[in-house]
């Protein structure tokens, strides 16, 4: 073999832990996948959350519009969770080392805050609220009201603070 030939084949193989060498992937185990699933979960939520905070300072109308009238001051609580969503965000895609707590609460804050917008979502739905005019129908208001308790438990398994329903069934192992 001359020189660089089959060097991308060497760097593609890693050692697993009996010092056999694997393809990339191969053979992984499923913490090690599942860390890098965390830590994609992890950005989305990020620029999810970082954008829906953007929207709430830049655009708050639509997000006035479908608050419930039993929420004081709808225009301040819809700039303060805007700037909690901004903070989330960021607080998720701090370093482990040193931060991890800031990172847990954020994970924690965003998921209570989620679990807190439920009601508006609903008010939303139920009352076929127009934000700018439009009228989303259940095509769009029931996916979404289902999908809410994935959206409350995403940043609690992003930073690995549950492991539902991942765990290996009998075993209690991760």
């Amino acid at each position: 073999m001359g020189p660089g030939q089959g060097e991308d084949k060497i760097m593609d193989r890693a050692m697993d832990r009996d010092g056999h060498t694997q393809r990339s992937g191969e053979g992984q185990s499923p913490s090690i996948r599942r860390k890098g699933a965390r830590t994609l979960v992890r950005w989305l939520l990020a620029l999810a959350y970082g954008f829906a905070g953007y929207k709430h300072l830049e655009a708050p109308a639509g997000f006035i519009a479908i608050t419930p009238g039993w929420v004081p001051d709808a225009a301040l609580v819809v700039r303060v969770t805007g700037w909690c969503e901004i903070a989330g965000a960021i607080g998720l895609l701090l370093p482990t080392v040193r931060l991890r707590p800031v990172r847990v609460a954020a994970a924690l804050g965003l998921a209570l805050y989620a679990l807190c917008v439920w009601p508006a979502n609903i008010h939303h739905a139920v009352d076929n609220i127009a934000i700018g005019g439009v009228r989303l129908g259940w095509w769009y208001h029931g996916p979404r009201l289902a999908l809410q308790p994935l959206i409350i438990w995403a940043p609690l398994w992003a930073v690995g603070l549950v492991d539902w329903p991942f765990r290996r069934a009998g075993t209690g192992k991760r």
